[in-house]
């Protein structure tokens, strides 16, 4: 017996240690000296399960049991085992029967509610994990997994609540900061969302990275060479690359490195010097900063993010040869994606089955067509309704290359959040996103636009898992959708794909591009404070109009995108103005102040009207807008 302590104990000491293997060899020894120690063979499973030896840990288990069934912590560690080896219906009956034998279990308790969740049982995890916390409430993961959950269900003032309580009691948990911060960013309190979001780095999937050079402050680069880095999803850096052109405009030279699936896609992007992928070596840099850090940089609120789209770009080739290919296919072109990465934490949430498509495929006229690659695209096999699958795509191109293409020659996508949007919304393709209850932050709450992507339509799920209505919303606002779903007339569609009044005629005349790049910043502004839906839908389906017109005929370059920047700055600055004598006139206040907000609005013209001159100028226009004042004014014409 003493040589079964000693190995037992000396198990102990090496495993606390994290000396796992020699762990493993003390306990086995002890099991040599008495076959029949429950303990022994609990803590080897442990063990086993560290060193990613499931079936040995299985067998320690059960053995353990089979000694002594009332274990309770060894009905706890099979849960583990079980969810890790994704059989949640046992691990589900691990840890109830845990917390039977003890009730007072608290890391059990949790543990369940973390199956449950995955099980998708939400409201009994919510009970689980308020459990836990109730009889643990130093438990700083309950507090966190209690929060993540409650936001999944789009109670987010008492996710808050939760982060903040695990907050109290561990300031420095990285995943509870991260985890606020997403709903800050969500609940569009970006002042207090970015600064909290660099917690991210350090949390088990975000491990901080060291390049050996320091971070940029947003300072001016003079001359020098910053690093831009993808760190997370793929949507992530074709949403966020949109922040080179302003990271170059400060005076230095940018490398970026990106995941490899994006490397040919990104070759053209604006404001980008040279681009690397990720694992390759590195060519010198000065500085550094990681492509979701840059809106904290620029001091993102949401009326003043970059989005001057496209951004991105199509190969004029493909596009062209794709557009032949899909000629034959009749009717109102849609492109479809339906499933996203599922290592994704929240994928369960976004993703759907190809079947939701269906109230779409009924629409009269409506060809849908599948833009989805890889996992999920099995469906199309077995789909109940026709769906075009395209031979080939992102085969011989590069990844994305062939489905930019495709995007430019549809009449629309419809898409769950996954990296398609981000796509289409780069290339200023009309797109409509099916969003859960609780969207991904950058989807924001309460809109159906995005002023991230203008060409973007938001269609949001009521409750949980409740997409019937979603997708019958959307397949409504098809051309001829209306009729198909409720026997009434069709109307106009929104966000560039509505069809022309049989009784009007398109006006088609030159314009010089100062003014149409002018009037697509005026048009987005509009799109971000005009709340009446019907007023709002008449903006979108301009905006997307004019969008595609300039998207056709100008080319894109970083001065390009500096100069309407700038311009929408100067409208804004005018949209402002506006409000403030409006206001004035409500008070009868024709005061100094009425004076000054008058005089500043020729001011502002005039800026914007040289802004508009040097756009022309910059892209050769033929057309140029002049301006004239009064003999009142010195100086020449302009």
């Amino acid at each position: 017996m003493g040589g079964l302590s000693q190995w037992l104990e000396a198990g102990r000491q090496y495993q606390e240690a994290g000396d796992f293997q020699r762990a493993e060899q003390a306990f086995r020894q002890a099991l040599d000296a008495d076959s029949a120690q429950a303990e022994a063979w609990h803590r080897l499973g442990q063990v086993c399960q560290r060193l990613d030896k499931a079936a040995d840990a299985l067998d320690a288990y059960r053995e353990a049991l089979r000694l002594e069934p009332g274990r309770a912590a060894t009905h706890n560690s099979l849960g583990i085992l079980m969810v890790q080896r994704r059989d949640l219906s046992a691990a589900v009956a691990s840890f109830r029967r845990a917390v039977e034998i003890r009730p007072d279990f608290v890391k059990a308790h949790n543990n369940l509610g973390n199956a449950l969740k995955e099980q998708g049982d939400l409201e009994a995890a919510v009970a689980c994990y308020r459990r836990a916390v109730q009889l643990g409430p130093e438990l700083v993961d309950g507090h966190n997994n209690l929060g993540l959950l409650l936001a999944d269900l789009g109670q987010f003032e008492g996710a808050l609540a939760c982060y903040g309580r695990a907050l109290e009691l561990q300031p420095d948990y990285r995943e509870a900061r991260r985890n606020r911060a997403l709903v800050w960013l969500l609940l569009g309190d970006y002042e207090r969302g970015w600064p909290e979001y660099e917690w991210r780095w350090g949390c088990p999937e975000l491990p901080e990275r060291n390049f050996g050079r320091p971070a940029w402050d947003g300072g001016p680069l003079q001359g020098r060479t910053i690093l831009l880095h993808a760190e997370q999803g793929l949507g992530d850096t074709l949403q966020f690359v949109r922040y080179a052109p302003l990271v170059r405009a400060r005076g230095g030279r940018v490398l970026m490195v990106c995941q490899p699936p994006l490397l040919r896609l990104l070759a053209r992007c604006p404001g980008v010097d040279r681009l690397a992928a990720q694992g390759d070596p590195l060519p010198p840099f000065d500085t550094h900063a990681p492509l979701l850090g840059l809106p904290r940089i620029f001091g993102a609120t949401k009326n003043n993010l970059p989005a001057n789209v496209p951004y991105l770009q199509a190969d004029a080739a493909l596009v062209e040869r794709w557009r032949q290919k899909l000629a034959s296919i009749p009717g109102f072109k849609v492109g479809i994606a339906w499933q996203g990465n599922p290592k994704y934490r929240r994928d369960g949430q976004r993703s759907v089955d190809l079947a939701r498509f269906v109230a779409l495929a009924r629409v009269p006229g409506v060809a849908l067509v599948s833009l989805q690659k890889g996992l999920g695209s099995e469906q199309l096999r077995t789909a109940p309704f026709p769906v075009v699958e395209l031979e080939g795509l992102d085969e011989q191109s590069g990844p994305f290359m062939d489905t930019a293409a495709v995007m430019k020659c549809l009449d629309l996508v419809v898409t769950t959040d996954t990296a398609i949007p981000h796509l289409a919304g780069a290339l200023a393709v009309p797109c409509w996103v099916a969003l859960p209850v609780s969207p991904d932050w950058r989807w924001l709450l309460d809109r159906d636009d995005s002023p991230w992507y203008p060409t973007v339509r938001l269609f949001r799920a009521a409750r949980a898992a409740d997409w019937g209505p979603v997708f019958e919303r959307i397949a409504r606002e098809l051309p001829g959708g209306r009729q198909s779903v409720s026997g009434n007339q069709p109307s106009a569609v929104a966000s560039g794909v509505s069809k022309a009044d049989s009784s009007a005629k398109a006006v088609t005349v030159e314009v010089a591009p100062g003014e149409l790049i002018d009037k697509i910043t005026i048009l987005q502004i509009k799109a971000e404070f005009i709340t009446d839906p019907d007023k709002l839908r008449n903006v979108r389906a301009e905006l997307a109009a004019l969008i595609n017109a300039r998207d056709e005929a100008l080319p894109s370059s970083p001065k390009l995108s500096v100069l309407t920047a700038e311009l929408r700055s100067i409208n804004e600055a005018l949209w402002a103005i506006e409000d403030s004598i409006r206001q004035c006139e409500w008070n009868q206040d024709f005061g100094p102040r009425f004076v000054e907000l008058a005089r500043s609005v020729y001011h502002e013209n005039d800026r914007r009207a040289a802004l508009k001159r040097r756009i022309n100028e910059l892209l050769g226009s033929r057309l140029i807008e002049e301006k004239s004042y009064g003999k009142h004014r010195e100086g020449p014409d302009r």
